[in-house]
């Protein structure tokens, strides 16, 4: 009989998150969770309608405000790795009761976003229905594809973490791969003068309209930013990966470049692919299938449907890739709580399937309820992605707010002082976001930031006025101890 050691019995016991992700692994949790092709499905149409054939200024001016936000998680990651992500982040660094409250708008982030995604993939997968000639043109039922999707997602939740991670990966790299290809050919078609329409190549896609302000492009980020929204996702691996010190560092680098390269490449070759004309311009801000409408101009229908099937699995990434986020910070909040009974049990590929459970049950009711209110599926697709996003974005501000607090403002010094003007700059860029989100919207988007408020005042009084729960998160928080000094990164190598 081999023996094993006490490290090898633990890590495979029943109960225990098992460590056994690379920084690979970590990174494609990240991708999953952002889908950058079910993201640039539609975001790139929102900021075209700011910014008309300029859009592309909208992801520069996001890319730096993402390099400015993933620099706290960065830091943070080097010193603290838990799976509560953005809640142990923050509570070591803020105290307990931030951190709790952080982790809360994150589950809430994950949970509203994963069913925004979910009704999205009726919208993508009805288009590739109908381009087959299975459904009509236009059908408008949306609620059967989603919550068969969701049962998939489901059945996927409680594999393997290295199977959900494999999954992700490549769904996202397949998807993208189409993706990078037809914008190659529309540069390549349009460079060449073979472009279907008569559109040019020329500098002209950086020219900002007649007028347009800073107020008008920072609007318009928003819409770049939105799409990484899940960048942080690998932070939720903190027990699962592999040297999470380094390796979770490095996974969110990694993620940070892979997608903004996909994001600009995609969004120059809408730009182009549609064309600089008014009448052009105008079209692609009111696109409600770009890929579809591109593919089958520069390529042929056929390439329009793949397009559309591949938008649907990423979108179905992002699903998976939400759910098992939202369960993993419910399992941290809930296990740190000192909660008992099956909402903290994991399965013995070490799943949270409890929390897994409520997550999935929570957007079925979310979907199903969406649905009997008669919304349509666009609506319904942007209506949560909205609220998650809100959430999420309160997410990342009190993390930001940590990793100042923790880099400059503790005594011992993790960072050079010039660096503070990093953690600065990305607050001010999410609150202007937040601004641009909750201040002039109008119709059901006005409840939203009240939503959020709602759920961050619960667990505030919770984590405040429960007797003893306080201390408990701070206790298991603080079992999560900073690496001796030996250990530590190297100044030079935090730069």
């Amino acid at each position: 009989m081999p023996r094993h050691s006490q490290d090898q019995l633990e890590e495979f016991a029943p109960g225990v998150l098992r460590r056994e992700l690379r920084v690979v692994d970590a990174a494609a949790f990240s991708v999953g969770l952002i889908g950058p092709v079910g993201a640039m499905a539609l975001l790139g149409v929102g900021a075209a309608g700011l910014l008309g054939h300029a859009a592309t200024w909208a992801f520069i001016f996001a890319i730096v405000g993402v390099v400015l936000v993933g620099y706290g998680f960065i830091k943070l990651s080097r010193y603290i790795a838990h799976t509560g992500s953005v809640y142990a982040l923050v509570g070591r660094t803020l105290g307990p009761r931030a951190g709790f409250v952080a982790g809360a708008a994150l589950a809430m982030a994950y949970t509203t976003i994963g069913t925004g995604s979910t009704i999205e993939i009726a919208l993508f997968f009805n288009k590739v229905l109908s381009g087959l000639h299975i459904v009509p043109t236009g059908t408008k039922e949306w609620i059967w594809t989603a919550v068969v999707a969701l049962a998939i997602v489901l059945a996927l939740a409680l594999t393997e973490v290295r199977v959900l991670t494999k999954v992700l990966l490549v769904s996202e790299l397949v998807g993208a791969a189409l993706v990078a290809l037809l914008s190659l050919v529309i540069l390549v078609r349009v460079g060449t003068g073979h472009a279907p329409h008569g559109q040019t190549l020329s500098w002209d896609i950086f020219a900002l309209p007649h007028g347009t302000d800073a107020g008008t492009i920072a609007g318009a980020a928003v819409f770049g930013f939105l799409a990484f929204a899940g960048f942080e996702g690998a932070a939720a691996l903190g027990e699962e990966t592999l040297d999470p010190k380094r390796g979770i560092p490095r996974a969110l680098k990694i993620t940070i470049v892979v997608v903004a390269a996909f994001f600009l490449l995609t969004i120059v070759g809408q730009v182009v692919g549609y064309g600089g004309s008014p009448d052009q311009v105008k079209a692609f801000a009111g696109a409600d299938d770009p890929y579809g409408d591109l593919a089958t101009a520069y390529v042929g229908s056929a390439m329009g449907i793949l397009l559309n099937l591949m938008a649907s699995v990423s979108l179905f990434a992002i699903t998976l890739g939400t759910v098992n986020g939202a369960a993993r910070v419910s399992y941290a909040l809930l296990r740190d709580a000192g909660a008992g009974g099956p909402v903290v049990r994991l399965t013995r590929r070490g799943a949270p399937i409890g929390t897994i459970a409520v997550v999935t049950a929570l957007i079925l009711c979310f979907s199903v309820g969406q649905r009997l209110a008669g919304t349509g599926v666009l609506d319904a697709t942007f209506y949560w992605l909205t609220l998650g996003t809100i959430a999420l974005l309160v997410a990342y501000a009190l993390a930001t707010a940590g990793a100042f607090r923790f880099l400059f403002m503790n005594g011992e010094q993790r960072a050079p002082r010039w660096q503070a003007v990093v953690p600065i700059l990305a607050m001010a860029f999410v609150l202007y976001t937040i601004y641009k989100n909750v201040v002039g919207v109008e119709g059901p988007y006005r409840v939203f930031p009240w939503v959020v408020l709602a759920v961050l005042v619960v667990a505030a009084v919770l984590v405040t006025f429960v007797p003893g729960l306080a201390a408990r998160v701070g206790a298991r928080i603080g079992q999560e101890e900073e690496p001796a000094a030996a250990d530590a990164p190297a100044l030079e190598e935090l730069v």
